[in-house]
C-alpha cells in the first residue's frame, strides 16, 4: 500500500446523502476478487447511460474533472452492504481522500485498510466546499494527514480527527499484511525453531 503523503488535488462533489455501496459499485460487479479494473465500474449506474456510453452530466465524466483525487459527498456516505469492493473501486479510480459529514462504519473501516483517507468535516464546511467547486472550476484542496488538516486555496485550514493507529498505518503504507510483515524475520526464526523441535511438522500433508 502506498504511503500517504501531503498532496494538492482537484476535487469532485456529489451533494447527495446516503450514497450506498450498491451505488458506488453495483452488485453485478462483485464476482471478482481482483481490484484491477474496478475503477471503470465506479458509480456505474450513474456514470453510464442505458446504451453503455458515458453520461455527460455525471461529474467525473466531465472534462474539467478528469484526474480528480478528492471526492466530497453528502452525509452517510458508504451505507448499505459491507462490500469491500466499494473502497477498492474508489481507490482504483484514483481517489485518495473522501470528505463527508459522516460515513457508514464498516465502509469507514474498509477505507483505511485500502489506503483511502475518509475525512469527517462538519456539514457546514462540506456545504461550503460544494459551493466552492461550483463557483471555481479547477478548485483544489491540499490534504495533509500528518497535520490532520484540509487546506483551502486561501490558506484556511479545516482540521479533522483520525485515530492514531490508522494514521500511522496510512502514513507508512501499511495494510494488515504489511503490519504483519514488519515481523518477517521473527516469524521466520520462529518457524525454523519450531521445525527443529517438531521435525514431523515438515512432513505433514
Amino acid at each position: 500500500m502506498e504511503s500517504f503523503k501531503p498532496y494538492t488535488a482537484r476535487y469532485a462533489v456529489l451533494p447527495v446523502e446516503n450514497i450506498d455501496t450498491d451505488q458506488i459499485i453495483p452488485a453485478r460487479f462483485l464476482k471478482t476478487t481482483n481490484k484491477v479494473g474496478l475503477g471503470e465500474m465506479l458509480f456505474s449506474d450513474w456514470r453510464y447511460t442505458d446504451a453503455g456510453g458515458p453520461n455527460p452530466d455525471f461529474i467525473i465524466n466531465k472534462p474539467e474533472y478528469q484526474g480528480v483525487e478528492v471526492l466530497v459527498a453528502g452525509n452517510n456516505f458508504g451505507c448499505g452492504s459491507s462490500r469491500e469492493h466499494a473502497p477498492w473501486a474508489l481507490e482504483q479510480y484514483g481517489f485518495r481522500a473522501l470528505i463527508s459529514p459522516s460515513f457508514a462504519d464498516i465502509f469507514f473501516d474498509n477505507c483505511f485498510k485500502n489506503g483511502l483517507l475518509p475525512i469527517v468535516l462538519p456539514a457546514s464546511q462540506v456545504n461550503q466546499l460544494f459551493d466552492d467547486v461550483a463557483a471555481f472550476v479547477g478548485y483544489e484542496l491540499t490534504v495533509d494527514l500528518e497535520r490532520q488538516v484540509v487546506v483551502k486555496p486561501d490558506g484556511e485550514a479545516l482540521p479533522f480527527d483520525v485515530q492514531p493507529f490508522r494514521k500511522y498505518c496510512l502514513l507508512h503504507g501499511f495494510d494488515d499484511i504489511g503490519l504483519t510483515l514488519r515481523y518477517e524475520d521473527k516469524i521466520k526464526a520462529y518457524e525454523a525453531e519450531r521445525l527443529l523441535t517438531r521435525p514431523w511438522l515438515a512432513n505433514r500433508l
